[in-house]
């Protein structure tokens, strides 16, 4: 058993599910009662939860492009001087030429138009999911910081950590999987809130990594994860996979 005073080294561990056995019953009880490290303990979390967020932002699906566009348009060498017509070509090619060029420029400016519609589109979308993203980790960090954040920890049958937390003045729950593989081909894990016996949806998580859970815990006794079919189900399918009790 460790004494008071080395309990209080233990909130980073704490806060990363780093505990087990004696040491994580010593800490829990001493949890109960120590408001340092029980805010210690948030702020932990959440760092913890902005880092493992910035890590799972995707890299917008319109860089790639935007990059390889701008490229064409920084200068390298002297432009080339124009090649001079022979002056064996007849008039009347020569008008044919004409007209081709002016119809391929057309064309070409359609073109040039329609891909900078498309990059600006790409681009206002990667923005948007940017600020969506964002504005979810404040969120999950405000859930995990509040001052009256409960955790709830689990273990599914394959032995991946699961773990909830709630605040109750926030009215929102965060979920956090370790050790969950990524859902197979045309499956996904989706989260729900056990409203007494009723299952409502929660949200989806592709696998290990946080989430905000959708709409708010409520009166919700237990907060469950199923595999269910790519885009999620109005109900379970499967049996749950790990089922958290919720702090009364």
């Amino acid at each position: 058993m460790k004494h008071e005073a080395e309990l209080h080294t233990l909130t980073g561990a704490y806060a990363l599910d780093a505990l087990t056995g004696e040491e994580l019953r010593a800490f829990t009880a001493h949890l109960e009662h120590c408001e340092g490290c029980h805010q210690e303990v948030g702020e932990f979390a959440a760092t913890a939860a902005r880092l493992a967020a910035a890590v799972s932002l995707l890299v917008p699906v319109a860089m790639r492009q935007v990059v390889l566009d701008r490229i064409d348009g920084v200068r390298q060498l002297p432009a080339r001087a124009p090649l001079l017509p022979s002056v064996r070509l007849t008039t009347r090619l020569t008008r044919r030429a004409g007209a081709f060029v002016v119809a391929a420029s057309i064309v070409a400016a359609a073109g040039f138009g329609g891909v900078a519609l498309w990059q600006h589109q790409q681009t206002e979308q990667a923005r948007t999911q940017a600020q969506r993203a964002g504005q979810q980790v404040q969120d999950m960090t405000a859930v995990m910081a509040s001052p009256d954040a409960r955790t709830t920890r689990g273990r599914t049958g394959t032995g991946a950590l699961a773990s909830v937390v709630t605040s109750a003045r926030l009215n929102q729950a965060v979920f956090l999987a370790s050790g969950l593989p990524k859902a197979p081909a045309g499956r996904t894990y989706q989260l729900w809130f056990d409203d007494h016996g009723t299952m409502r949806p929660a949200g989806l998580i592709p696998g290990d990594g946080s989430v905000l859970m959708q709409g708010d815990p409520g009166q919700a006794l237990a907060v469950g994860l199923t595999l269910e079919p790519a885009g999620g189900s109005a109900q379970p399918t499967t049996s749950p996979l790990v089922l958290l009790s919720l702090p009364a």
